[in-house]
């Protein structure tokens, strides 16, 4: 399993730093417009001098109603993952090609009401879908474990075509609730990874 650490927090610079340094896998970046989502986050300005010289590759989440207006910024930056949501689009195939066509892998997210069903067409053109297990936006919230069933229908999907889709899933994420989320690939989290030693809650989340 992989780890993304989140700075949706208090103290995003500190959170860099600590990632950085540690072993984890990606850097787990939420872009907030006060739109799509109630609260807003950071402007290109504010990316560039928090993450312009991370090591780390970054894994960028656009809670936006207009994921185009980012992608060719953050496609300089060391960004491995360009996520966008589903519900916030009219034409989601305009924007995977969009990203692809930066040479940055793609993904799309859902929010906890939408049917994992809907995003089918989509899965041969996509490198991840995130399973927001929590309502996007707000760091901090407890894992609503009735997302649960969309990872057994993902992965059942994924494995019938061939695809190869990583799972990915954000919010709530703990030494609880990460025993619930067998099948995916790569979890995020935040407040769980930022209090005590990450290190060996790196080494815990990995060992499931």
């Amino acid at each position: 399993m992989l780890v993304s650490g989140s700075i949706l927090c208090d103290k995003p610079l500190e959170a860099i730093k600590l990632y950085d340094k540690s072993s984890i896998d990606f850097i787990h970046l939420d872009i907030m417009d006060g739109k799509f989502v109630p609260n807003k986050s950071f402007t290109m300005s504010q990316i560039n001098s928090l993450c312009g010289s991370v090591s780390k590759p970054l894994d960028v989440h656009l809670m936006v109603s207009n994921p185009s207006k980012y992608i060719d910024d953050l496609s300089l930056l060391n960004v491995s993952y360009i996520t966008f949501h589903y519900e916030a689009v009219k034409d989601a195939m305009s924007v995977i090609n969009h990203i692809k066509g930066n040479g940055v892998k793609v993904g799309i997210s859902i929010k906890p009401s939408t049917s994992v069903s809907e995003i089918f067409p989509l899965l041969p053109f996509l490198d991840m879908v995130l399973i927001m297990s929590v309502e996007p936006g707000k760091s901090g919230q407890s894992f609503m474990s009735s997302v649960l069933y969309k990872i057994d229908v993902l992965r059942k999907e994924i494995v019938e075509k061939g695809y190869k889709t990583l799972i990915s899933i954000d919010g709530g994420i703990n030494e609880d609730s990460v025993s619930k989320v067998v099948g995916v690939d790569i979890v995020v989290s935040a407040s769980y990874l930022l209090s005590g030693n990450i290190e060996d809650k790196l080494k815990f989340l990995r060992n499931l």
